[in-house]
């Protein structure tokens, strides 16, 4: 069913469909995995060809193919089936001296490959010409193979299931049945219809509200630094607003973006999908409304403000605002949105604030950094995967020790009233920037709210938190600090003492 897929992504505008054959995948992969699961990519090749084809669509997008490619014939053949691309990554992990141990999960690979170990980094024998070696040789043995068949191109080859034939030597009983006549069937179609990828998808780029409207209206920020405000309306078919207006940030003043509040940008109405993604620092955008999947998707610095609209009469808590995904893959800046977020909240997030008012499953999985606040319900399976970073959750009915995955974390209550100061400010900002009724009930008695709070801290980064306070105490600050804790916990070396410092010093 792959073709039925492929048919229905190539009319969304996709680019390129790649198709991944079973016999690929990582080392860290469970063994009923690796040996059970999955099908072929000549399967999926001839059919996603075969059915792009039928649709007039095959010209729109290219196909890629991988999945244990290692010599020249299997690009041909794959060529012949009807893919354009190739994707190799077994192949040049062995030429880098890969040795396949399939323990890239466990950190202790033995040539230094998947590892942060240094004694085992220290072992990597491997250089970029070896896989630019790997990669000649690959071509030049398609490149002969094509010559004996009387192909000049490789665009000649694509979708040619008439070059290809069942192997009718090989005598054996297991192979007795086979029909390949579905795999090597090449539909009949119109002259005109393309082969191989010829046109380039229309993305829409030049309707978007971004391109429109939002870079012309913030050019003063962009050429001069002045402060631009403004006040527009917003549906939902105007997805990722305000992500080409960060890029003309970034090119223009690189990482550090512009001063805070430099363009602001209040919508009103419903956002489309990825509202706000990748916006650098120096921009905030401001919804009166809703907003859809991907909220704040790559945030790199910028700052996204969410609540219901004027005259509301619904609680912010007990209502959906924006959908799944938000802040997936956010490395800074701050969200702070009053209502309720779908599943999937802040995954991967690796350096953005965050306050919410209550969020779906998985929320917070594989989080490596920045911090987030929940001010209600969480879903199941929190935290999984969460090596880094700071939750802060209010345990609104006393169960969230069960909603919480505990393999990497650790839920405690709040304990210091000086990290209680700090969530405060966090929750002043939020009801600040929001209006947050939720919010300003629970700061108007924050004695009686703090103790509800779970910080939540995976093991690992508590252990660092500790050992750079340590460090700190012994004289060392800022990158010495947190180097000097890296060693201690990679590779044993003991945290220097108060004495050591003083008499160094002295």
């Amino acid at each position: 069913g792959v073709g039925t897929i492929a048919a229905g992504v190539a009319k969304a505008h996709a680019d390129v469909i790649l198709i991944s054959g079973s016999d690929g995948g990582t080392g860290a992969s469970p063994q009923t995995s690796i040996k059970h699961a999955g099908l072929p990519w000549e399967l999926g090749v001839a059919e996603t060809h075969q059915t792009l084809l039928l649709n007039n669509l095959r010209s729109r997008v290219r196909i890629e193919t991988d999945g244990q490619l290692k010599t020249g014939r299997d690009l041909v053949v794959a060529a012949l089936l009807g893919a354009e691309e190739f994707g190799f990554a077994t192949s040049p992990l062995i030429a880098l001296g890969c040795i396949m141990m399939r323990v890239c999960h466990l950190n202790t690979c033995p040539v230094g490959i998947a590892t942060q170990n240094p004694e085992l980094r220290r072992r990597f024998a491997g250089k970029p010409e070896d896989i630019i070696n790997f990669m000649l040789f690959i071509a030049q043995d398609m490149r002969e193979i094509m010559a004996q068949m009387g192909f000049r191109t490789v665009d000649e080859m694509i979708g040619r299931v008439d070059r290809l034939e069942q192997q009718a030597a090989i005598d054996h009983w297991k192979l007795r049945g086979l029909d390949f006549s579905a795999i090597l069937h090449a539909p009949e179609v119109a002259p005109e219809i393309g082969h191989f990828q010829q046109i380039e998808q229309d993305h829409g780029l030049a309707e978007t509200m971004d391109q429109q409207l939002l870079l012309d209206l913030c050019e003063p920020a962009l050429a001069r630094g002045e402060t631009v405000k403004a006040s527009l309306p917003i549906r939902n078919i105007n997805r990722a607003v305000g992500t080409m207006v960060g890029s003309e940030v970034t090119r223009r003043y690189g990482a550090a973006g512009l001063p805070a509040d430099t363009i602001q940008l209040n919508f009103d109405g419903a956002a489309g999908q990825s509202f706000g993604a990748f916006i650098p620092a120096g921009m905030t955008l401001t919804i009166a409304g809703d907003a859809n999947d991907y909220l704040g998707k790559g945030l790199s610095g910028g700052k996204i403000i969410l609540h219901p609209p004027a005259g509301a009469t619904f609680k912010s808590e007990e209502n959906i605002i924006c959908g799944n995904t938000a802040l997936y893959g956010a490395t800074g800046g701050a969200a702070f949105i009053s209502g309720v977020a779908g599943e999937r909240f802040a995954v991967r997030n690796s350096g953005a604030t965050a306050v919410v008012e209550g969020i779906g499953d998985h929320g917070c999985e594989y989080m490596t950094g920045g911090e987030v606040v929940v001010l209600g319900k969480t879903g199941r399976n929190f935290a999984a995967g969460m090596s880094g970073g700071i939750a802060y959750v209010l345990d609104v009915d006393g169960r969230f020790a069960s909603r919480c995955n505990q393999e990497m974390v650790a839920s405690t209550p709040l304990q210091e009233r000086e990290e209680s100061q700090h969530l405060r400010d966090l929750i002043w900002q939020h009801a600040d920037a929001t209006g947050s009724q939720l919010a300003w009930q629970l700061l108007a008695d924050w004695e009686a709210s703090w103790p509800r709070f779970v910080k939540v801290v995976p093991h690992d980064f508590a252990a660092m938190l500790d050992a750079i306070a340590a460090a700190e105490a012994a004289g060392l600050s800022g990158e010495e600090a947190v180097l000097a804790a890296f060693e201690w916990r990679t590779q044993g070396k003991p945290l220097p003492e108060p004495a050591t410092i003083n008499a160094t010093n002295d």
